[in-house]
């Protein structure tokens, strides 16, 4: 496939993944803002507590995808069908061992931690020992359809994944509104309908992968070597996700002491917030992670160097053109999102979004010494610095409830840095034109968007505020964007796309 093919096949899986984007956002929002409505403060709280719990082991299904992902792409960009089709068998055996594990550990430790260490009033543990149930079975489903997910990622049809994701969104909000009709416990209905809702779109997957990769087809095949190769891929990327564990979600059950379920609560809309803004960054780099790893198994190191720049501009520059206008009016976004807005609720959201934006120019670059298969000194190192997070966030949750989110931007900082001179030391990576050719751009474009949609926000409030706001930040954003974010020859190809369309 020529360079040329590529970038069309990227921009069309952009395309999708965009309109999945801003569709999945706005029945999201809406889905968030019910959820809240009709649980209530404190049973949306407990909701946000007992899904924290069993995300202490997502760690393990984060590091089995990663792996898969990694090796199913790699052994198609090599063309070698035969290893692929071995790849996916074994991966599919791994997978069912993951998920025994993840529920005898759920079963066990993680009971044992939900009725003995989380602040939950007494009336409601019944209800929330209910919940975790369900989200044990729905964690363990997520783990088994990966290895699918891995093959519709690998050959690139965003199409599909665009199009179940915007099925989820709106099966979810179905779930919600009928929740207006129900008379019994809510949180229990909400988990079971949930828990549903996973279920049907893993059984989508399977089929649809059955159908279309003949190498999605399971069979019987043992082999030691590859056994091993994987499984100390996946103990690394699990040491990182050990890591993030322990940061991420150790701060959620210490806000959980210091501050109770409310400010849980306040966390959760963040984290609803956070997931949302986190898309727009994932779903444009899906498009791009494929192509990444191939050019790196097929030896084509300079269309890897090129893809992996322009892949962190584009990362940024899109992140920054949906997450800045919603920061900067996150007071009132929050108003009309929310029917109860939490404490704390908008400057949680604010910071969330700054976290994404210090490492979205970043993830290519992680994605790149992911590929590249030897993750051992990078993963070992990125993970103490990731554990560092938690005496921080015990620190800083002493003084104030934000604690919790400075902590994670302060290390992110160091760990994107670290990144960048790990990918250099595995591949030859330039960090020079990373900086001259994305991050200088970036930081351009970011100084020159800010201040005047700034300097509205803090003089205009309510609707009028919100249009001047983002009617002056799209204005200056796409000025300063096309003329220096972009350079002569991808303002030629947008122009070309443009022209094209019209």
């Amino acid at each position: 496939m020529t360079p040329s093919e590529n970038n069309k096949r990227i921009a069309k899986n952009t395309l999708f993944l965009y309109f999945r984007s801003i569709l999945t956002m706005c029945v999201g929002l809406y889905t968030s803002r019910e959820v809240l409505a009709q649980l209530g403060v404190e049973d949306f709280g407990i909701y946000s507590i007992v899904g924290s719990v069993i995300i202490l082991f997502s760690f393990i299904q984060n590091a089995m995808n990663s792996a898969t992902s990694r090796f199913f792409t790699f052994d198609l960009g090599k063309g070698d069908f035969e290893k692929l089709k071995q790849t996916f068998s074994l991966s599919i055996m791994i997978h069912v061992f993951t998920a025994l594990i993840i529920l005898i550990l759920g079963e066990t430790v993680g009971l044992w931690f939900l009725n003995t260490k989380l602040i939950i009033p007494a009336e409601r543990m019944e209800a929330a020992n209910f919940v975790y149930q369900f989200t044990i079975f729905a964690a363990c489903i997520g783990i088994l359809q990966m290895p699918y997910m891995a093959a519709i990622n690998a050959h690139e049809r965003m199409k599909i994944y665009a199009f179940t994701g915007i099925a989820d969104s709106i099966f979810k909000l179905v779930i919600v509104l009928s929740l207006a009709f129900v008379s019994v416990d809510k949180l229990k209905i909400y988990s079971v309908l949930l828990f549903a809702v996973y279920a049907i779109m893993a059984v989508f997957y399977m089929i649809y992968c059955q159908r279309n990769f003949k190498e999605t087809h399971f069979k019987w095949f043992w082999n030691k070597k590859l056994f091993l190769e994987r499984m100390g891929f996946s103990g690394y990327e699990f040491l990182g996700g050990v890591s993030g564990v322990l940061a991420v979600q150790g701060g959620v059950v210490l806000i959980n002491r210091f501050y109770g379920v409310l400010l849980n609560a306040a966390n959760g809309v963040a984290t609803q917030v956070l997931g949302i803004a986190s898309q727009f960054m994932s779903n444009f780099f899906a498009a791009i992670a494929p192509q990444i790893t191939k050019f790196l198994a097929a030896g084509e190191m300079d269309y890897f160097y090129n893809l992996v720049i322009r892949a962190s501009k584009f990362c940024f520059l899109l992140s920054f053109m949906i997450l800045v206008p919603l920061a900067l009016q996150m007071d009132y976004v929050l108003s009309l999102w929310l029917k109860i807005v939490p404490d704390y609720a908008e400057i949680f959201c604010q910071l969330s979004i700054v976290n994404v934006l210090v490492y979205s120019a970043f993830i290519p670059v992680w994605h790149g010494i992911i590929a590249s298969g030897k993750n051992k000194r990078f993963r070992t190192i990125d993970s103490l610095m990731v554990m560092l997070m938690f005496p921080l966030m015990y620190f800083g949750l002493h003084f104030s409830p934000i604690g919790y989110i400075c902590s994670h931007i302060l290390i992110n900082i160091f760990r994107v840095i670290y990144a960048a001179f790990s990918l250099r030391g595995l591949t030859g990576f330039s960090i020079r034109r990373l900086i001259s050719q994305s991050l200088i751009k970036c930081f351009l474009v970011g100084t020159i968007s800010i201040p005047l949609p700034l300097y509205i926000s803090l003089r205009m409030d309510g609707w009028q505020g919100f249009l001047a706001c983002c009617s002056a930040f799209v204005t200056v954003f796409a000025v300063s964007a096309l003329f220096l974010g972009l350079n002569k020859s991808e303002r030629g190809t947008l122009f070309s796309f443009v022209k094209s369309k019209l």
